[in-house]
């Protein structure tokens, strides 16, 4: 079983790098989709939003990389 986590973190590791920030980016997409398909906003400001939410999930990010790596 061991060989199998093993086996699931190196296939997830070569396409996920950071869990946060696709975890977040996938919510953010599927928020703002739903939002503009539901009517709750308009396509351009749901562009709008989903721009500046990818700005703040890239800075969260690289923020919590740079935080990681002063560490060490």
């Amino acid at each position: 079983m061991n060989i199998l986590k093993i086996a699931f973190k190196e296939l997830t590791g070569m396409f996920i790098d950071d869990g946060a920030l696709a975890l977040l980016s996938l919510l953010l997409v599927l928020g703002v989709g739903f939002a503009v398909k539901s009517g709750l906003i308009g396509p351009m400001a749901g562009a709008v939003v989903l721009i500046a939410g990818c700005l703040a999930i890239l800075a969260e990010s690289v923020t919590r990389a740079a935080r990681r790596k002063v560490r060490r």
